[in-house]
């Protein structure tokens, strides 16, 4: 069971990088605690961006929806109250940390602590898994269906049900008394061939 308190975070964007200038659309975020979802935010936001017809075909998310949805910055600064210094964790954490990142310095804000990938610790902890997709993991390994794919809560609540499935394996599997985030951080690091001898290491 995953005891400690971490914030699972999903954006639903325009585009691919804040460095091509794309921006967020809507955040989700699911927190977790004792091996369950606790608490949950969830909001379109409006930054001003236009979003191309492909994601809103993907996502779901309209221009006209934008329009009435309240500002980014507006947004960015709730949710970044409600989190707080929880450590964060996102499936392909890299893309949403970029994304994290680049709307809290829009409002003077800076991220103090570290971002754990579900999708770096499905690929070592789940290699037997026929894809390392977010709903396609879900579906694999029979956890519950949280709503309609790309859109921020649905793929958050997905990463952390599946963050607290990898936890329990790592307890039943390797004995482990305790998984923490700084574990999780840990464990993403190191090559998939190694990962066993690690685990014995660390019991």
């Amino acid at each position: 069971m995953l005891q400690e308190r971490i914030a699972v975070i999903d954006f639903e964007t325009t585009g691919l990088s804040p460095a091509q200038q794309a921006r967020a659309t809507e955040i989700g975020v699911a927190i977790v605690e004792g091996g369950r979802i606790v608490e949950r935010y969830q909001s379109l936001m409006n930054s001003g961006a236009w979003v191309p017809p492909f994601i809103e075909q993907l996502t779901g998310i309209s221009n006209a929806m934008l329009r009435e949805a309240p500002p980014a910055a507006q947004v960015m600064a709730e949710v970044a109250d409600f989190v707080g210094d929880t450590p964060l964790l996102a499936h392909n954490a890299s893309f949403d940390q970029k994304f994290w990142d680049a709307e809290l310095t829009l409002i003077q804000r800076r991220r103090v602590q570290p971002f754990a990938c579900s999708l770096l610790l499905a690929r070592r902890l789940l290699p037997q898994a026929p894809s390392h997709k977010l709903g396609n993991l879900n579906a694999w390994a029979r956890l519950p269906a949280t709503g309609q794919a790309h859109r921020a809560l649905a793929d958050a609540e997905m990463a952390a049900n599946l963050t607290c499935f990898m936890a329990a394996l790592l307890r039943e599997r390797h004995g482990l008394r305790e998984v923490s985030h700084e574990l999780l951080c840990r464990l993403q690091k190191i090559p998939a061939a190694k990962i066993a001898q690690a685990l014995v290491r660390l019991n």
